[in-house]
């Protein structure tokens, strides 16, 4: 009889104590962010876990990636199967351990990696650390960037456990925190971020003086460690500036570039260099003032550098495959849709997202 009575104890115990953990894992998945009524791109990292890992080329960085390249037209023009792990902000050591995450699921034939990042030697902001990390799966990868990313003020355990970082959030509930509990829908275009709509580049601001112009020890270490895999895993690293106007790139950063790629043998285009060729009209190219391109503009930096992937990189066209390209006609639906509906918001006065 006693031992039925501790049975059931300990039954009942472990039943509350699981009860509990779905109640708190449920509480936490309600106060999170979803980032999709506001700041859209906090959802990007967690879209590529739900593709098919078979890319050619894998784009990854800061907005001058996921705002001014479009796959889609890699595809159509080229045949090259891409996709971006682009987030707001992404600093070098996030970029590596994305890649480093990446070469886990797949092996591409060349990783692009935007480097806008290197000006940033230290951990900046918490917000933009959340956007890269928060939806990342759980992985060493993960638990590293966590650890590289952290400002003074952050902490590991509210990264394990997110309601210990949110939990006020929940008198501050929107009706997106209950529409979108269970599911979200995509955000991007694997991994673009398309705006259809114009805002010209007038009054770029002057580029202000710098005390000192050398990258700092942290960024190349992790430049560094992100080549240094590529060439372990027989993946070829290329290094882009995308053509945006603002933040502004210094000469000397670029040189510094320049230098790094031919130390190690590693192609880097800086697209400023060739905004004529490329065709671009920051009148009509660009939705805010030339920081990001706009659709346009996305798509003829796209094209040119499509060209590029196939005839100084290498990368084949796979237009031949019947499964990708079916997989394709249904993304490129899903584009086409996205273009009118952002069309008729603005015709209709509205925000394009």
């Amino acid at each position: 009889m006693m031992k039925k009575n501790t049975a059931k104890k300990i039954t009942g115990i472990i039943c509350g104590a699981l009860v509990t953990v779905l109640v708190l894992a449920l509480l936490q998945r309600l106060v999170m962010p979803k980032y999709m009524s506001d700041v859209l791109e906090g959802g990007m990292i967690a879209e590529y876990y739900d593709e098919r890992k078979d890319h050619d080329v894998v784009f990854i960085g800061d907005c001058e990636v996921y705002e001014n390249f479009s796959p889609k037209v890699l595809w159509e023009k080229y045949g090259i199967n891409s996709y971006i792990r682009g987030s707001a902000e992404q600093l070098v050591w996030q970029s590596y351990y994305l890649c480093e995450e990446t070469l886990k699921y797949e092996k591409p034939k060349a990783i692009v990696f935007n480097v806008l990042a290197m000006e940033f030697n230290e951990p900046q902001k918490e917000e933009y650390n959340r956007m890269t990390l928060d939806n990342m799966k759980w992985s060493t990868s993960k638990i590293k960037s966590i650890k590289a990313s952290m400002t003074g003020k952050e902490h590991f355990i509210e990264y394990v456990f997110p309601i210990l970082r949110f939990h006020s959030r929940i008198t501050e509930l929107e009706n997106a925190d209950f529409y979108y509990f269970f599911d979200k829908p995509d955000v991007t275009h694997n991994g673009y971020y398309m705006r259809v709509d114009v805002k010209p580049a007038e009054n770029i601001p002057e580029p202000r003086d710098l005390s000192n112009y050398q990258f700092g020890e942290n960024a190349y270490h992790y430049l560094d460690m992100m080549r240094e895999l590529c060439e372990k895993e027989g993946v070829e690293l290329i290094l882009i500036k995308a053509p945006s106007l603002y933040p502004y790139w210094y000469p000397q950063w670029d040189d510094q570039m320049k230098e790094y790629a031919d130390k190690y043998g590693l192609k880097y285009y800086n697209f400023l260099e060739d905004i004529d060729e490329i065709g671009l009209d920051f009148s009509l190219d660009t939705y805010d003032s030339g920081l990001h391109l706009n659709l346009s503009g996305a798509e003829k930096l796209s094209d040119y550098f499509g060209n590029i992937l196939q005839n100084e990189c290498g990368i084949s066209s796979r237009k031949d495959d019947g499964t990708l390209s079916r997989e394709w006609e249904k993304k490129i639906k899903a584009y086409n849709r996205e273009i009118e509906l952002q069309y008729s918001r603005m015709r209709k006065g509205e925000d394009v997202k």
